[in-house]
């Protein structure tokens, strides 16, 4: 799961040069709900859908798949594969946020200091670049944020319908609702697609994102959930962005800049002290994938 999620990260760099990032997202979008289609209806206990939850389903859709998706590949598009990897492992501090305003969690001493020193490693990470919108990535960096924070709100959200529904279930609905919505668009997107220019590594690429990072690992990841402690499952997620980093640096000669280096390890310290604090309750894993 995780060296599929860190892969995306080159990949999907690697495939904007194929295709255009709104292409790439209305048709990655659409065919993983696609896809999800025979891994539902092959579950013997799948959870029926409920026509009062529809548009509780709209909502998940929009800010779980369209945003935090759609901005993911935009993003990424105008920032470095190693800069949206370090964004993406800030969810946790968005989930926690929104989740003290919907009261359905305390803010302990050890939060604090695990936000305070997640938003200066973004300060950092951002405002390095913040001079130079222009030519540099930091409009990226901002899209990338406004993703990771769909997934926040799609994650809290989430919990209103969570017990009614199985997880296969869940991302089943959730991604035929972002498939739904981007329709017409991958239409308009498919009609003006130059097919026979995208080249093989392009379709490979686009393959990639569907299959393994919006469809295999998710499952993976909620298969392993079942089987382990939450917590326990969050310490390989602490993988993801150093490893996602360093296939950047081979793949794609993307380089280790200090200011990378220093708002990366603040953001992952703050991460980490916000979800292991001594005496905090057990963390609940929320990732945003890629």
């Amino acid at each position: 799961m995780v060296v599929g999620w860190s892969f995306n990260f080159v990949i999907a760099k690697i495939t904007l040069r194929h295709f255009d990032p709104y292409t790439l997202t209305s048709f990655r979008i659409i065919f993983s709900g696609v896809f999800m289609l025979p891994i539902y209806f092959a579950m013997p206990r799948r959870s029926r859908f409920n026509r009062k939850d529809l548009w509780n389903f709209v909502v998940l859709g929009f800010f779980g798949v369209v945003i935090n998706r759609g901005f993911f590949i935009v993003g990424l598009d105008y920032t470095t594969a190693a800069r949206s990897a370090l964004i993406v492992a800030t969810g946790p501090i968005f989930v926690l946020v929104l989740a003290r305003a919907y009261r359905l969690e305390q803010i302990t001493r050890g939060k604090i200091i695990g936000m305070a020193l997640c938003l200066t490693g973004i300060v950092v990470l951002v405002g390095g670049d913040a001079l130079h919108f222009h030519g540099g990535t930091g409009a990226g960096d901002l899209v990338a944020i406004g993703g990771t924070i769909g997934f926040a709100v799609y994650t809290v959200l989430a919990k209103k319908v969570a017990r009614q529904y199985d997880t296969i279930s869940m991302n089943m609905f959730c991604n035929m609702a972002g498939a739904i919505m981007l329709l017409p668009l991958g239409v308009e997107d498919a009609a003006r697609l130059h097919w026979s220019g995208v080249g093989w590594v392009g379709w490979v690429g686009l393959a990639y994102t569907v299959l393994v990072s919006s469809v295999f690992a998710y499952l993976i990841f909620f298969w392993a959930l079942r089987h382990m402690t939450a917590s326990r499952l969050a310490v390989f997620t602490y993988v993801e962005p150093p490893l996602a980093m360093l296939l950047a640096v081979i793949f794609l000669g993307e380089k280790l800049t200090s200011t990378l280096l220093a708002g990366g390890a603040l953001i992952l310290a703050g991460v980490y002290i916000t979800e292991f604090w001594p005496g905090a309750e057990e963390a609940t894993v929320e990732t945003a994938g890629a």
